[in-house]
């Protein structure tokens, strides 16, 4: 997928997606202990962008979606980096 997907960035995010492989797509989350330092942020982040990624799974069922933290993410910017996780989704194609 990281060859291949095609890639939507954002501030804090990149969303690689390709067409699923199984008829309902997968995500998964790149969270690297260098941009959070602390693993109970990691764990918020990603429950935040799975919400966000669920709240969107009718619409974007054919596509699998890999969700990577691109640059240090201070703590106070969790909400923004979800709500930015939004506007990434929104731009994906429908499946």
């Amino acid at each position: 997928m990281f060859r291949s997907g095609r890639r939507y960035d954002g501030r804090y995010l990149q969303l690689i997606a390709t067409p699923a492989v199984h008829r309902a797509g997968r995500a998964g989350f790149v969270v690297g202990r260098k941009v959070m330092p602390r693993a109970v942020d990691r764990n918020r982040l990603k429950r935040m962008l799975r919400e966000v990624l669920r709240a969107a799974r009718p619409a974007i069922n054919g596509v699998d979606v890999i969700v990577r933290v691109k640059r240090p993410l201070p703590r106070a910017e969790l909400r923004a980096a979800a709500v930015e996780a939004k506007t990434l989704v929104a731009g994906l194609p429908r499946g």
